[in-house]
Parts: C-alpha cells; sequence; structure tokens
C-alpha cells in the first residue's frame, strides 16, 4: 500500500484558518490527545504577552464555546520589571548546580522540581507538559526530540523541563506510570531520564496491563534506581499525589491536551506556546525567533502573514465538492461519503481512523445522536475522509481500504459500523482476512471484496485523503465545520453535548428561512 507522509507542513496547515474566506472566525479545538489551547494567563508576564504561536484563539480543551470571532492581535504592553519575570517563571529556574549529565548535558532538578535537561543559564526554557500513553507524545519523544536536543539543548540555547501531565480521563493508566517516574526521580536526574525514554519506549507493553506496576518497577530497575527505595516510594504514594498537583497547576495555565509546550525567553519573561505533535521544523522555526529577541506579537503577526499567503480553498470543502456524484451513488464530487441533506446549512467534515480508539467511543457513543438529531433532520451535511494513523495504528490503513471497497457495493456506512464495533478482531497481524470475513458477514460479493483490497486506485483513494488532510489536522478524531464561508476545527472523541451545544449556537446564528 502506498505510504505517504503524517507530517504537518506549517504553512499548510495554517492554510485551514482561511478556507472559507480569507480568515475563520470559528476554532473550538478540544483534545484527544492533542488540541491547541489558550495561552497561558496565570503570570503578570502572561495576561498580554502570550500569544499562540499559531494565530488562533482558542477555547481550552475541557471547555466548549459557542462560535466567536476571531479576537483583534494584542496591543503591546510594558514589559515587566526584573522581579515580575522571576516571580512568573520561578518554578522553571535552577537554583543549585547540576551535579549529573545525560550524553555531556547537563540535567537536574528545577526550583519547583521539575526534571531538566539542559544548560541551566540557557536563554531559553521550553517547557513540556506530556502524558506518558499519549501515542502523539511518544511520537514526539521518538521522532522529535532527538533533533531538538542536538541543535539546540546540546549547544546550551534551550532547557527543557518536563511537567507531569497525564490525561487521567482518556489514558486511565497514566498517573501511575508518571508516579512511578517520580519514585525514580527522587534516586537522582539521570536515572529520571533513563525512565522517562523506557516509559514512552514500552507503553505498547504496560500501557492497559493488569501488571503495569510489576512492569514499572522492572523499567525502574533498568534505569538504575534502588529497589527497595523505589518500592518504599511507590508505597507511601507522595509521587502520586505530585502528580494530581501538577495536572491542576497545568489545568490553571490554560493547557488542556498533550503534548504541550510553553516557551520562557528568560531575559524579558517573553512567552510563548506551541501545541501538538509537530515537526521539528515548526519548533526550530520558533526557537529561532524567540532567540532573534521577536515578540509574542510579531510572531502570530507573521504566522498570520504566512496562512493569508498561502490561502486556498480545496475542492472537498466547497459545495461543488459535497454535491452528490450522479454515477456514484454515496459518493460526493470530491469521491468522499456523506450523508444528510445537501441543502444543509452546516457541513461536518469528518476526518477518522478505524483503528483509533477514541474514533471507536466517538463512534459509537456520539454519532448516533448526531446523526439523528441533525443529520437525518437536514441540519447538517457529514462528510467522512480517512486519516490512518499508520505510525500508530499499522492496520488502519487496510480497514480504510476495505470501507472503500465496501462503498463501492453500497455499503460503506455498514462497513464503518462494523468496523468499529470489530475493532480488535481485525487489529491483528492479518487484517486484510479479517476484513474480508468482515465483509462476508455484511453480505458482500467476497471475490469482488478481495480484488478490490488489492486494487492499488482504491490504496491511493485512501493515501489521498490522508494526504489532505494532512495540512490542516494532527490527530483523530478531527473534525472541520463549514457555515456561511465561516469555519474552523473541533478535535477529539468529545461528548456529544460539545457537539449538540455547537450546532445550536451555529443554527441561532442562522438567517430565518
Amino acid at each position: 500500500m502506498q505510504k505517504t507522509s503524517q507530517r504537518l507542513n506549517t504553512a499548510g496547515r495554517r492554510r485551514l484558518f482561511v478556507l472559507a474566506a480569507a480568515a475563520l472566525v470559528l476554532l473550538l479545538l478540544v483534545a484527544g490527545c492533542t488540541g491547541t489551547v489558550q495561552a497561558p494567563a496565570d503570570t503578570p508576564a502572561a495576561q498580554e504577552q502570550t500569544v499562540p504561536a499559531q494565530p488562533t484563539q482558542a477555547a481550552p480543551a475541557e471547555a466548549t464555546q459557542p462560535p466567536e470571532a476571531e479576537a483583534p492581535a494584542a496591543e503591546p504592553t510594558p514589559t515587566p520589571d526584573a522581579a515580575a519575570i522571576q516571580a512568573a517563571i520561578a518554578d522553571f529556574l535552577v537554583d543549585t548546580p547540576p551535579t549529573e549529565e545525560v550524553d555531556g548535558v547537563p540535567v537536574g532538578f528545577t526550583a519547583g522540581g521539575l526534571p531538566y535537561r539542559g544548560d541551566p543559564d540557557a536563554p531559553v526554557i521550553m517547557v513540556e507538559y506530556s502524558d506518558f500513553q499519549c501515542p502523539f507524545c511518544a511520537r514526539y519523544a521518538i521522532e522529535t526530540q532527538p533533533a531538538i536536543d542536538e541543535k539546540y539543548v546540546a549547544g546550551g540555547q534551550v532547557r527543557v523541563v518536563f511537567s507531569d501531565f497525564p490525561l487521567v480521563q482518556l489514558h486511565p493508566g497514566s498517573p501511575q506510570a508518571h508516579a512511578a517516574g517520580l519514585c525514580v526521580a527522587e534516586q537522582g536526574a539521570a536515572a529520571y531520564w533513563a525512565m522517562h525514554q523506557a516509559l514512552f519506549a514500552s507503553v505498547d507493553e504496560w500501557g492497559g496491563a493488569d501488571d503495569a506496576p510489576a512492569i514499572f518497577a522492572r523499567l525502574a530497575e533498568e534505569s538504575g534506581a534502588d529497589m527497595d527505595a523505589y518500592n518504599a516510594c511507590v508505597d507511601a504514594g507522595d509521587t502520586a499525589a505530585l502528580v494530581e498537583e501538577r495536572i491542576v497547576a497545568a489545568q490553571r495555565k490554560g493547557f488542556g491536551g498533550t503534548p504541550s509546550f510553553q516557551f520562557i525567553r528568560v531575559a524579558d519573561g517573553g512567552l510563548f506556546q506551541l501545541v501538538g505533535a509537530q515537526p521539528f521544523s515548526e519548533f526550530s522555526a520558533l526557537i529561532d525567533g524567540i532567540l532573534a529577541g521577536e515578540s509574542p506579537q510579531a510572531v502570530a503577526a507573521a504566522a498570520e502573514a504566512e496562512a493569508a499567503a498561502q490561502a486556498e480553498i480545496p475542492f472537498w470543502a466547497t459545495p461543488d465538492g459535497w454535491a452528490s456524484d450522479p454515477e456514484r451513488p454515496g459518493f460526493n464530487m470530491a469521491g468522499d461519503q456523506y450523508k444528510g441533506s445537501l441543502n444543509a446549512p452546516i457541513t461536518m467534515i469528518e476526518f477518522s481512523d478505524f483503528q483509533c480508539p477514541y474514533c471507536k467511543e466517538f463512534a459509537e457513543n456520539t454519532q448516533p445522536t448526531l446523526f439523528e438529531q441533525y443529520v437525518d433532520t437536514g441540519k447538517v451535511l457529514w462528510v467522512f475522509k480517512h486519516f490512518p494513523l499508520e505510525q500508530i495504528h499499522p492496520a488502519a490503513p487496510n480497514a480504510a481500504i476495505a470501507a472503500e471497497c465496501a462503498a463501492e457495493q453500497g455499503k460503506f456506512w455498514e462497513m464503518h459500523e462494523a468496523l468499529f464495533a470489530d475493532q480488535a478482531a481485525w487489529s491483528g497481524d492479518d487484517p486484510d482476512a479479517a476484513l474480508l470475513s468482515l465483509a462476508d458477514d455484511l453480505g458482500l460479493d467476497v471475490e469482488a471484496f478481495g480484488a478490490c483490497q488489492i486494487d492499488p486506485d482504491i490504496a491511493e483513494r485512501v493515501a489521498n485523503d490522508l494526504q489532505e488532510g494532512t495540512p490542516f489536522i494532527q490527530a483523530t478524531p478531527s473534525f472541520i465545520l463549514l457555515f456561511q464561508g465561516q469555519g474552523g476545527v473541533v478535535q477529539g472523541a468529545r461528548p456529544v453535548e460539545d457537539f449538540t451545544n455547537l450546532f445550536d449556537e451555529i443554527a441561532a446564528q442562522l438567517p430565518a428561512e
């Protein structure tokens, strides 16, 4: 099967914010494992100076807000005095010289007890809010972190601080992993960073395992921890309480998704942020701007200018693309499956991965209600596009092809439902055989279905969806919402109330028929 890159292109991703006009006025990004959130606003230096690295105004991941106009750029504010800067970043400063190194880089703990790596006097502090069980956090740790360490941390330009932020509602086993990591941290920073890497590398082993504590103990021992001290720490439960405190601290800063990154320019207290497992180029561009002394407002303005320069409207996001294909029932002219009235005032374009557990949660717990109340009643046109994250869900492309093959026989939505319902059955080493059996259960022509599974044109159809979605989204499930020349993104398997409140708020703004 054709493979396509899942890395996000900076300019392309920002095109979303000019999809339907020169600027979009709705943006509600909510957490699956990642999502853009508000700029932190709990420090003297943050109220006006902190802006996202992207030119957006976004709601916290755990909140639901109605559509609102994009806020104007903040006016520059006076530079805070030295005392205010120090107070704002006190927890991230280093008050004790480091005594350990990892790969030639100093490691230790900040004044607030957070593990760090890098020169204590680095001009930029990068605070990472992360979850050991989040697949996007693992992707960052494996793909992007080494490049940042090599270019900026090893050279003394950036010091990275790690703050525990397990999303317990999505990853109930993650707080225990973070607590185990902090028990190793009690024995030294070098041991902690070894445990840190081991937890990310072995998440498939301990995530959801009944014997997770035993796995954590083994990883701790392999990281060089004294096991008597480690076991005593786990039994005491103090680090579990510390993890809870850090979750609250992150939420108070406005963060709601992982991974999230806050950048602090020590010289003037300038605050910046970047959200999600972005490619190295995103981090590099932002860090270079911070080191060059650019203001947060300048970063936002540059991003807005780039978005405007790159503006374009994809065919699949236009009414012409949504029009029914007369030669292929169930398909629109852009080649996507859809449900609902083509005259609906609101269009929701779903990007989904059949092997994603959050997509399954949405499909089974939320989508049926939305279809009944909004799609079947002509209020919302629903369009489906594939976004298989092959690196973390290796069978997802096969399932997407199976759905397209079912669509060729007029049973896309039946296969859609079956794929999520039987997710565990076909997610093994031989997904195609299991998917063929599923097609048989649905009463499809098995011979035609099998031939379709190996048809390169069908594989290309799935790959094209992935390529089309990559500039605009970074996680699944994600939804592009368009209405009256406006639009934005809803990201994550949110409760049904989040979607119904949003649809109702939009409907209230629409002119009466």
